[in-house]
């Protein structure tokens, strides 16, 4: 069965997950429209109607990039401590503003690209029918 837009013509090939994590597209038209604002999704894609609010991302993105980034990040810190010994404060200084800006962008990227897997897999929460 082949998906239609809601003004009844055919919907076009989904989009690669990997561009609609880059550039925050929608899976199944491909505008630029799965983001309402820099990390929260639209309620709905303006163009084919497609509804985002179905899709289950959770909260798997946030914490592998804790895991990642924090490790990445931590580790760049001690680096930097053992082989230049900065004051307390250069530390403020750079790892904050790092970390913030390395989260939010790592965030909208994985999100996007979470969401786009469980587009093209077709993937949705489970939902028991109880005992048969």
């Amino acid at each position: 069965m082949t998906e239609t837009r809601p003004d009844g013509g055919p919907a076009p090939a989904a989009v690669a997950p990997v561009q609609v994590a880059l550039k925050g597209l929608c899976p199944r038209c491909g505008k630029p429209t799965l983001f309402a604002s820099w990390i929260r999704f639209a309620d709905r894609c303006r163009d084919c109607g497609l509804d985002f609010s179905t899709f289950n991302v959770g909260d798997g993105p946030a914490a592998l990039l804790i895991l990642v980034l924090g490790g990445a990040i931590v580790a760049a810190a001690i680096t930097l401590e053992l082989s230049v010994s900065p004051p307390f404060w250069v530390h403020l200084l750079i790892w904050i503003p790092v970390t913030a800006i390395a989260v939010l962008g790592a965030l909208r990227v994985s999100k996007a690209g979470l969401l786009a897997l469980e587009y093209r897999n077709k993937a949705r929460e489970y939902r028991s029918e109880g005992p048969r």
